[in-house]
C-alpha cells in the first residue's frame, strides 16, 4: 500500500538578505518555539532529514527551520529566478511524505535562548545544556533581556526568516547571535543597531550600553 500524503502548501517569499529565500508552509515544521541552523549536511545528519535532503543541491549553503517555515541560503553559483521552483516543489513533496522535519536538537545547536524555552515547556529547573562554544556566565539581566527580545524582536525577525539570539550578558554589553536570513544580510547591522540597541538600552538604560553580533 502507497504511503498517505499529508496535504501541504508551500510559498516561497523573500527575504532582506539577497542570498537566502523563505519557504513558508501551512503546517507546524518544529515544535515547541524552538528554531535551528544547519551550515552543512554533518550538522543536520540526525537531527534534521529535510535539511540533510537539502543540501544534496550544491548552491545550498545553509538551511534555518523554524515554526512553519524553512529559510535556505543558496551561494553565488545560481539565481533565485532559476532554482526558486524547484526548491520550493522539492520541499512541498518531502513535507508531503514527511511528518517530522527536526527530530531532534544537538546541544551544541541550541542557542541560549533556545534552552530557556525548551525549559519553560519542559518545566524543568536544572540546567540544560546550551552551545558548547558559550563562555558567559549567567547575569541577574538575562532573564529580562530574553523576554524583550522574544516579545519585540524574534516576532519581526521570523517575519524576515531569520532569528537574532541571545548569547551573553557582560560589562554592560549584550552579545547575540544572529541565524537564518538574518546571517549575513547587508541590513543587519542597521537592524541591530537601529532596532534591537536602541530597544534594550530604552527599556533597560541601566543595564544596557551596546549591543554586539558574535558567532558561537
Amino acid at each position: 500500500m502507497d504511503k498517505k500524503k499529508i496535504p501541504t502548501a508551500v510559498y516561497a517569499e523573500m527575504t532582506p538578505n539577497p542570498a537566502t529565500m523563505k519557504f513558508v508552509a501551512d503546517r507546524l515544521l518544529i515544535s515547541g518555539g524552538l528554531q535551528v541552523e544547519y551550515k552543512n549536511t554533518q550538522e543536520a545528519k540526525g537531527s534534521s532529514a529535510l535539511a540533510e535532503e537539502l543540501f544534496h543541491f550544491p548552491f545550498v549553503k545553509g538551511v534555518f527551520i523554524s515554526s512553519n517555515y524553512v529559510t535556505v541560503t543558496r551561494d553565488e553559483s545560481l539565481d533565485w529566478d532559476m532554482i526558486v521552483m524547484q526548491l520550493r516543489e522539492y520541499i512541498r513533496e518531502w513535507l508531503m511524505d514527511n511528518e517530522v522535519a527536526v527530530s531532534t536538537i544537538p546541544a551544541h545547536l541550541m542557542s541560549r535562548a533556545d534552552v530557556e524555552t525548551q525549559k519553560n515547556v519542559t518545566g524543568q529547573k536544572d540546567h540544560l545544556p546550551s552551545s558548547s562554544n558559550e563562555v558567559f556566565s549567567p547575569s541577574p539581566w538575562d532573564e529580562e533581556i530574553i523576554h524583550l527580545l522574544n516579545e519585540y524582536v524574534r516576532p519581526a525577525v521570523e517575519q524576515d526568516g531569520g532569528a537574532i539570539d541571545f548569547v551573553g550578558y557582560d560589562n554592560k554589553k549584550v552579545y547575540v547571535n544572529m541565524r537564518g536570513a538574518c546571517s549575513g544580510c547587508p541590513s543587519s547591522t542597521a537592524t541591530l543597531k537601529g532596532g534591537i540597541e536602541n530597544l534594550l538600552k530604552a527599556k533597560m538604560p541601566e543595564a544596557i550600553e551596546e549591543v554586539i553580533a558574535r558567532s558561537v
